[in-house]
């Protein structure tokens, strides 16, 4: 496992809620990325207990979270170690009660 594994690992593993998306909780810098936190809003997730990981600064996370899901866009979600999805399937998963069912073990 490279380091740039090692460091998302350990930000998965030791967070109970990690999103890695562009921008930050309060300044978003795609459209997929405010709508994931948008989502876990709607959740009623405060934003500040929410580790996101702004994959803009660091390219090394950038190029390594998308092998380390094997899932090829941003945002990425993850609950209690597990990868949840991107925000198509947080929606989803929101309006069906299941992303609020996930959410609410890790509480």
């Amino acid at each position: 496992m490279s380091d740039t594994q090692k460091r998302i690992d350990e930000l998965v593993k030791t967070n109970e809620v990690v999103l890695f998306m562009k921008g930050t909780a309060s300044f978003p810098q795609c459209g997929f990325s405010g709508r994931a936190i948008q989502v876990l809003k709607a959740c009623g997730v405060d934003p500040k207990v929410v580790k996101t990981v702004n994959v803009l600064e660091d390219d090394a996370i950038r190029a390594g979270i998308k092998d380390y899901s094997n899932w090829p866009t941003i945002p990425q979600l993850y609950v209690k170690g597990e990868f949840i999805g991107g925000s198509d399937i947080m929606m989803e998963m929101y309006e069906n009660g299941e992303l609020q069912q996930a959410l609410a073990k890790q509480a």
